[in-house]
């Protein structure tokens, strides 16, 4: 057993204390009812602080934290570039997106879909993004976190995992069914100082323990000098990980089709930016995220390549006992996904390995809370409520909202072990998310930004992206999943487009979003802080290319 007493200790008082704030700060006041907006944004009332914060906490989750640091192990820093092509990704979402969506004042992405196109296509998505949620985010972040602490806390055999799944998803609906966006966001506040510190904890004492002679500088010196295939940004078509980011294709495409996706049309992602205070407060909220995104590789992709140094043994490196072994998946193989926890169970001293689990369990109930509000409220705005109860009360759609959680919760932690045999967890998910989203990207895209688009052509492109992602799946012209993604995004993109032209009896389709230059004014602080990121960003993809 890997923990000790003043570990458990810290990490109740964490569980306790994280709950606590999260009913504390979603009080309803006295004489007040809480009503679907209190639910499900907040009552409007997050601060940029408190958005940037929740934005990170619902990303960094245990498919970054413990799939990125399989990855780092497996490719490198290479992996970093969903990290800080994300950040200029952010920077686009708020400058163009976000006055959008706010000016219209949705709950949702679907309830978008309705307004920019109709009823039918919108539900479409929203049973899509239900079954998205469910048994591809929840089921792998539940799975991956208690396989996390499992190997932390228990052998590292599996026999914690069910345990780990059923532990997780209760701490995070303890807060979040009763207090809905509002206890998800300000507790994020928490959780990211947390999920940070403990990252960054980590990944100095891995250093200071990967050579023989110690040192955080000298550790640093030694996984550079010994590793340096690992850290290179862009991928040459000899490396084995090639198929998986495709070199200077991830710059100039399908990573953009995955990072445009997730940010910008994402519900649990999205929605905290929804919940602002103002259009203003969204974007620097957005804006901050953005800036944490540049350091989140040093506390999730590093780590993964002190593990990998570690399985490799160069000359100089600290030879653990067992370390070769620990990091097989019985047969034959690597176990990749092992590396962060691995480094936590060898290196972290007693007390320390209490707050870095807490750390940990930070991002992931984070990541769950989020999912299971996103999901809730999508099933109760856009199918409860225009379908099974269209003159529902506002407590009964806050009601409905709980109940759904807690459903979509059970079926999850129901499905998560059956996530077990799959190596790389974080590409996996990002792979076949991309069959789907790619075609989504486009018709969403193209309503914001073209007039002429039609629902027939929207509905024609997004269907028809499902066969033509699986078509170019088939391999036969052994394209990168990247590369699919960027073709399938395109191929939807002139289908909606040459069917809309077709059809459309007008010059522009009558729901079109009439887009004037003023509606894009950003303030000097959101400008200051998109160049500097983008200066930084450019920065390390020259140093590390």
């Amino acid at each position: 057993m890997n923990f000790e007493t003043a570990d458990y200790v810290i990490f109740i008082a964490y569980i306790l204390g994280i709950v606590g704030l999260g009913l504390f700060v979603s009080r309803t006041k006295k004489g007040h009812t809480k009503d679907s907006k209190d639910y499900f944004l907040a009552g409007n009332s997050l601060t940029w602080w408190a958005i940037g914060a929740s934005l990170i906490a619902a990303n960094i989750s245990a498919e970054q934290i413990i799939g990125m640091s399989g990855s780092g192990f497996a490719v490198g820093l290479a992996i970093a570039s969903y990290e800080w092509m994300a950040a200029i990704t952010l920077l686009i979402v708020g400058k163009f997106f976000l006055p959008i969506f706010i000016e219209k004042k949705i709950y949702t992405i679907p309830e978008y879909i309705e307004s920019r196109y109709n009823k039918n296509l919108k539900t479409i998505l929203a049973i899509f993004w239900i079954f998205l949620f469910i048994f591809v985010n929840l089921t792998s972040v539940m799975f991956l976190g208690a396989k996390a602490l499992d190997t932390i806390m228990g052998n590292g055999d599996g026999s914690l995992i069910v345990y780990g799944i059923i532990g997780l998803g209760l701490i995070a609906a303890a807060y979040s069914l009763y207090g809905g966006l509002s206890a998800v966001a300000w507790t994020d506040v928490i959780q990211v100082i947390l999920l940070v510190l403990g990252g960054i904890i980590t990944t100095l004492i891995a250093l200071d323990a990967v050579t023989i002679e110690g040192g955080i500088l000298n550790g640093l010196s030694h996984i550079f000098t010994n590793a340096d295939e690992k850290f290179h940004m862009i991928l040459t078509r000899d490396n084995p990980e090639f198929s998986n980011l495709p070199g200077i294709a991830v710059l100039i495409g399908g990573m953009w089709i995955a990072n445009l996706y997730y940010w910008g049309f994402n519900q649990y992602i999205i929605q905290r930016t929804l919940a602002a205070k103002s259009l203003k407060e969204s974007q620097k909220g957005i804006a901050f995220a953005a800036f944490l995104k540049l350091i989140i590789p040093l506390i999730v992709v590093i780590p993964g390549i002190i593990a990998y140094m570690l399985y490799a043994q160069p000359e100089g490196t600290t030879i653990i006992a067992g370390a070769r072994e620990s990091f097989s998946n019985g047969a034959g193989g690597i176990n990749y996904d092992k590396a962060y926890p691995w480094l936590i169970s060898t290196f972290i001293p007693t007390g320390v390995k209490g707050i870095v689990v807490a750390a940990l369990t930070a991002a992931i109930i984070s990541s769950l809370a989020s999912m299971l509000n996103s999901t809730s409220t999508i099933f109760t705005m856009d199918i409860y409520k225009p379908y099974i109860k269209q003159d529902a009360s506002e407590t009964n759609l806050v009601t409905v909202g709980r109940i759904s959680a807690a459903v979509a919760l059970i079926i999850a932690a129901f499905a998560a072990p059956l996530l077990i045999s799959i190596p790389q967890a974080f590409q996996y998910i990002q792979e076949y998310t991309g069959l789907v989203s790619p075609g989504i990207l486009a018709v969403s895209l193209i309503g914001l930004f073209w007039k002429k688009v039609t629902t027939q052509g929207a509905i024609w492109g997004a269907v028809l992206s499902i066969p033509i992602a699986l078509l170019l799946k088939l391999d036969i012209m052994g394209l990168p999943w990247m590369d699919q993604m960027l073709y399938t995004f395109l191929i939807t993109i002139v289908i909606a487009g040459m069917i809309s032209l077709i059809s459309n009896e007008h010059d522009d389709d009558p729901k079109g979003i009439t887009i004037t230059s003023k509606l894009f004014h950003t303030d000097s602080s959101f400008n200051i802080m998109a160049y500097l990121i983008c200066i930084i960003v450019a920065l390390l993809y020259t140093i590390f290319w």
